[in-house]
């Protein structure tokens, strides 16, 4: 299977669920427009979460989806967590992602935890900072340096 973007999301402000978009522009080393956490000089620019990690939520039978765990990016087809700080990946056509960041510390508990007891997102998620911007869009492919098919 390729990797690919199943979900393009962004908020206003931190802290809260984000809404899909069908397409975003990145911009180099800040982020997505119009997301809160945009905000350049910083390692944490761009999150994303593999659809695989949400349907292990799923299975524990909560009713999430894309964006509910504020994840900018879904992807599909490729395994997010294993993939070492550094890494770099092409997305879409010629947008450039660099790993910078695997999981993160969770300084309080979120909702989705208090209903599950679990969150897949600070052990599976991923950070990345933008090498090159452009736009992306849904279904665009997702290309990682070094991967072996």
């Amino acid at each position: 299977m390729a990797a690919i973007i199943i979900s393009i999301n962004i908020s206003d402000k931190k802290g809260v669920r984000k809404k899909a978009v069908a397409s975003a522009v990145l911009r180099d080393d800040y982020g997505i427009e119009g997301d809160a956490h945009a905000s350049g000089r910083w390692h944490r620019q761009v999150s994303l979460l593999a659809l695989e990690s949400i349907r292990k939520m799923q299975a524990m039978g909560l009713k999430v989806g894309p964006g509910d765990f504020a994840e900018n990016i879904t992807t599909e087809g490729v395994a997010l967590p294993v993939l070492p700080v550094g890494t770099k990946m092409t997305v879409g056509e010629d947008v450039e992602l660099e790993v910078s960041q695997i999981g993160k510390l969770c300084h309080s508990r979120c909702a989705i935890y208090e209903q599950a007891g679990d969150c897949v997102m600070p052990r599976e998620g991923i950070f990345a900072r933008v090498i090159k911007g452009g736009t992306i869009k849904v279904g665009d492919g997702i290309r990682v340096e070094g991967l072996k098919k």
